[in-house]
């Protein structure tokens, strides 16, 4: 098995580590793929109910590796490329069973900074940067940063970010409502854990149904919220946790959700 990712299992989550340190975390294809089979795994574990996505070393994750990329072997669109890599892992993590977290330190570069911003919830340390540097080498943001830098930073900022290619700093990117939190650098993962294993007794399907209706509520009008609110609604009123959380409500007791959907 490769150790381009580690994967550390705790009680009731996981934490992933992109572990290219040496590269800044840059992903070959290789990586991009196992990366994505950690994910699949995470999910086929009924016991994780939530995971933190980081990188080792001083990085969390320069983009895509482009070492040999100008090798006139290479598929010269980019586009098959994606298509075969990036996207099923954007896919993937937009639409994971569980709350996912990245734990973001130094550079969150071009494909890598897409992919933090996919997350859930977003930790970086003071002194991460979001750099979106596609422009710097002639190409457009992908593995969904078309999709996350408007709704997240305005079409004005995602313009400045994609065009210019200039790093943003944690700081500017909390005040930007990019993300969650920032913290000390030697701090992050310690907080990182301490949020995973709060959200992991969270009830899970509800968490994950929150995230597909913020994600379309974005271009929803008023109407449409409200119909998708009222089906979604249906589903998570059925849910197991659903029925313990007003148990523990009428109790005066603590719930203790299982993150089960039936």
């Amino acid at each position: 098995m490769s150790d381009t990712i580690l994967t550390e299992i705790h009680d009731g989550y996981r934490v992933l580590t992109i572990n290219r340190p040496d590269k800044m975390n840059a992903l070959d294809r290789a990586t991009v793929n196992r990366l994505n089979d950690c994910l699949k795994e995470a999910e086929a574990d009924e016991n994780c109910r939530a995971l933190v996505l980081t990188g080792a070393g001083r990085g969390f994750c320069a983009g895509a590796d482009l070492s040999g990329r100008n090798d006139p072997s290479r598929p010269r669109s980019a586009g098959s490329t994606l298509e075969d890599t990036w996207n099923p892992l954007a896919r993937r993590l937009h639409n994971m069973r569980m709350p996912t977290i990245a734990a973001v330190n130094g550079f969150a570069a071009g494909a890598g900074s897409s992919i933090a911003l996919g997350c859930d919830i977003v930790i970086a340390g003071k002194s991460a940067k979001f750099l979106q540097a596609f422009a710097k080498i002639g190409l457009v943001p992908d593995a969904g940063g078309t999709y996350l830098l408007p709704s997240l930073a305005g079409s004005a900022r995602a313009r400045g970010m994609a065009m210019l290619a200039e790093p943003v700093p944690a700081e500017t990117a909390l005040a930007w409502g990019m993300i969650w939190q920032v913290v000390e650098d030697a701090a992050l993962m310690d907080e990182a854990h301490k949020l995973a294993a709060r959200m992991s007794k969270m009830p899970t399907l509800a968490l994950t149904l929150i995230r597909k209706l913020l994600a379309a509520g974005g271009s929803s009008s008023m109407a449409e919220a409200l119909d998708m609110e009222r089906d979604v609604q249906g589903v998570a009123s059925a849910s197991p946790d659903h029925k313990e959380g007003v148990a523990a409500f009428l109790e005066k007791r603590a719930p203790k959700f299982t993150g089960k959907a039936h």
